[in-house]
């Protein structure tokens, strides 16, 4: 059993939100911990939401825990180890060398939610790379005949990396020698912030969050956390089971933009949405894919339009599938 430290703090968001430390094992770079965010449920449930968030990320978004509140749901999301408020000062930002390790948390996370706070349905709701991590996490679970969430929500889940072929194949198995030899080696990349100025409401977006957990530079991509990203994407491609019905949502179209333009604000300008759509079937043996117009990367932080008929297909397929 993992020892958590017992206090719960006010929230950087503010009332009703707590949040707890989780300490984790120490791993190769030290003490490690994660951080549970908690907005109760305005009556009694037995229902509940976990949201994991993805690279370069963290739990800020408000309004999707109102969102899943109002449908009744009491809401959990985790920063996991080494990301926003789990972030201590001795470690490398979003690093890990196998996804597998973000899995002591998610499992306390779920142990947490279901055995401590009572709550019998758990919906995972997670976006870009934190699809993948709960994908793997809960096939490994199902695997194991362990107990599963009830449902996911995949928002944008990161599936494939997009490029060429070439990059894909040669490029991966480059990547594979590097990233075991020089796990922490800086792989070059020229990142755009059209994407980061798309949300902020210091630039031309309407949410706030702390620069220095999202940063619009994003922080640097290593050898050996893409390494094991590919892994997983491996894994994915060659057929998982989660569990439980899946909902995967994604924008209309991708736009890869270096600079400004109107369309930023109404294309996933990260991912490949073809690579999502390709991929979504081997999630498992339910999963249904749906196109936002109008949607961002973060398909809840899109425009109003988009997001509310996100939400409202949301809400359908809640009621349909869990």
């Amino acid at each position: 059993m993992l020892d958590r430290i017992p206090d719960r703090l006010r929230d950087v968001l503010g009332d009703p939100f707590v949040a707890e430390t989780v300490e984790l094992p120490d791993d190769y770079e030290g003490r490690v911990v994660a951080t549970l965010v908690h907005r109760p449920a305005d009556d009694t449930t037995t229902r509940a939401v976990l949201y994991v968030h993805g690279f370069c990320d963290y739990f800020f978004q408000a309004g999707i825990a109102e969102f899943f509140g109002s449908q009744g749901y009491a809401f959990y999301a985790m920063d996991l180890r080494k990301y926003g408020r789990s972030l201590l000062p001795h470690q490398t930002p979003n690093f890990c060398l196998d996804l597998a390790e973000y899995d002591a948390e998610l499992d306390e996370a779920y142990r947490i939610i279901t055995d401590r706070d009572g709550h019998g349905e758990v919906v995972v709701v997670a976006h870009s790379t934190g699809g993948l991590v709960v994908a793997l996490w809960a096939d490994r679970r199902r695997a194991e005949s362990r107990p599963t969430p009830t449902g996911f929500v995949l928002n944008s889940p990161w599936l494939d990396i997009q490029g060429s072929m070439l990059l894909r194949t040669v490029g991966t198995r480059a990547l594979e020698q590097v990233g075991m030899r020089r796990p922490y080696q800086v792989i070059p990349r020229s990142v755009s912030p059209v994407y980061v100025e798309s949300l902020h409401r210091d630039h031309r977006g309407e949410w706030d969050f702390d620069l220095a957990w999202k940063p619009a530079d994003s922080f640097p991509v290593r050898a050996g956390w893409l390494r094991a990203v590919r892994r997983g994407h491996r894994q994915l491609h060659g057929g998982l089971d989660v569990g439980a019905p899946v909902l995967v949502l994604t924008a209309a179209r991708t736009l890869f933009a270096t600079a400004w333009s109107d369309d930023t604000t109404t294309s996933d300008v990260v991912l490949d949405v073809k690579q999502i759509a390709r991929w979504a079937p081997q999630l498992g043996r339910q999963v249904t894919i749906a196109r936002i117009d109008g949607a961002m990367h973060d398909v809840y932080l899109s425009a109003r339009p988009a997001r509310e008929s996100a939400f409202a297909l949301t809400c359908r397929w809640l009621r349909a599938f869990t």
